[in-house]
């Protein structure tokens, strides 16, 4: 069967273009927007991260602020630092690199930031409003990913979705935004026993554990859509996915990659939700 491979980069830089012009557009009302990304410690994966997150920024023509902390930093130190950017009006988006030392609970950090300023959908009052449907900045990856298959014209509605793997940050939104798109929805785990016996009724499979090709064929019917959130180093110390691509993308209608399929649009939302907040807080002071 053929199939599409979903190019996450260039639907990532078309949201981005498209962030450039409205960011053009608002700062001629006085609308700078700004984002401070918070890096404590020398995490080599977290500094790359952090570096495209800024690149990223300045891209679109939002203000970012880099803060590096030390890696001995205390928690309330930390805390202190979020309050501080809580009330600085140049900051409208503020995000916390994960993740952090072991003295730090990274839990009472992320519900310190203000839920106005909370751009990555983390803090308790935006999850809330997510579960109940109500206005929220939604996490980046579960958001991107929805703006992915939108552009790409797969409609979830009335289908079958099995999200496998149930983090806070990717599993449980992203099946909260599947239901609210109309899709009927399963979770899927570690634990979950014979999970190919769930994810080959797939219409929609979404592979979110971080387990080298745990999606193989014999988990995916023909024709079904295969979003692979796995970031991973196989025994070669080769990036790939949770899914095995080679074997698996015969078999789909549409597929993404990794790299180069979700983890760009991860970013595109984190961009999208700071231009957000900072229309949201102008628009306050009007």
């Amino acid at each position: 069967m053929a199939y599409q491979v979903i190019d996450g980069k260039a639907i990532a830089q078309q949201v981005r273009n498209e962030l450039k012009q409205e960011v053009t557009h608002i700062q001629g009302q006085g609308i700078i927007p700004g984002l401070a990304v918070v890096l404590v410690g020398n995490h080599p994966a977290s500094e790359s991260y952090v570096r495209g997150k800024i690149r990223a920024s300045a891209e679109v023509g939002i203000h970012s602020e880099l803060i590096r902390l030390s890696e001995e930093i205390s928690e309330k130190e930390l805390l202190d630092q979020v309050r501080k950017l809580n009330a600085d009006p140049s900051i409208h988006g503020i995000l916390i690199q994960l993740p952090l030392p072991k003295q730090i609970d990274p839990s009472r950090v992320i519900a310190t930031i203000s839920p106005e300023k909370d751009v990555d959908g983390f803090t308790p009052i935006n999850v809330g409003n997510l579960v109940i449907g109500e206005e929220a900045y939604l996490p980046c990856t579960p958001a991107g990913i929805m703006e992915m298959l939108k552009r790409k014209q797969i409609d979830v509605a009335g289908k079958y979705a099995v999200v496998v793997g149930r983090s806070n940050i990717v599993g449980k939104p992203m099946a909260l935004l599947l239901q609210q798109a109309n899709a009927t929805v399963t979770m899927c785990h570690s634990r979950t026993v014979d999970l190919a016996s769930y994810t080959r009724q797939a219409d929609i499979i979404i592979a979110a554990v971080g387990k080298v090709d745990l999606i193989k064929p014999e988990h995916v019917k023909s024709g079904a859509v295969v979003i692979d959130v796995g970031m991973n180093r196989n025994a070669e110390g080769k990036l790939c996915g949770d899914v095995d691509f080679a074997n698996v993308a015969p078999l789909t209608s549409a597929i993404t990659p990794v790299p180069g399929g979700v983890g760009p649009m991860t970013i595109a939302m984190l961009l999208h939700n700071t231009v957000k907040s900072a229309k949201w807080h102008f628009e306050q002071k009007a």
